[in-house]
């Protein structure tokens, strides 16, 4: 198994300083708005934006169904990097990279599952809704600024 069977891409340009992307990260305010696929909400019990802190969230689907989420910040690079572990299923860890470009912020997301299995029976869900993440964090942050 390599890691490439357990790894989903994607990455994007975002016309935002890089401190303000790694701003809607340490904002639970402005992650619980973005956070997820399209037609989700959160509700946030715990978020600690911490090295080792705890982030305990139940995302609300837009079917009813509530999905109980836990993860830990594993690292935390003010303007640099964010590092996710979900440690529950589906285990994966999540890294952003933010890198500035000359229009704004190059944002590099990757998921690494615990396993192929999963990540490949996951994959059809996770590969559009981390582009939707995107998409809502562009449009949060778009309207966060122009307020």
């Amino acid at each position: 198994m390599s890691v490439e069977d357990r790894t989903m891409h994607t990455s994007r340009t975002l016309p935002f300083s890089p401190m303000v992307i790694y701003g809607a990260f340490a904002s639970p305010d402005l992650l619980a708005l973005w956070w997820g696929p399209d037609g989700f909400t959160n509700t946030f019990e715990v978020f600690e934006f911490k090295v080792g802190g705890k982030w305990k969230f139940v995302m609300h689907g837009p079917d009813g169904k509530n999905y109980p989420n836990e993860s830990v910040f594993a690292q935390l690079e003010p303007g640099s990097k964010v590092v996710i572990e979900h440690v529950c299923a589906p285990y994966f860890t999540l890294t952003v990279k933010f890198a500035p470009v000359a229009d704004g912020t190059q944002v590099s997301w990757e998921q690494v599952f615990a396993d192929a299995k999963t990540a490949q029976a996951v994959k059809s869900i996770v590969v559009p809704a981390n582009e939707q993440n995107l998409d809502r964090m562009t449009q949060v942050l778009t309207n966060a600024n122009a307020a």
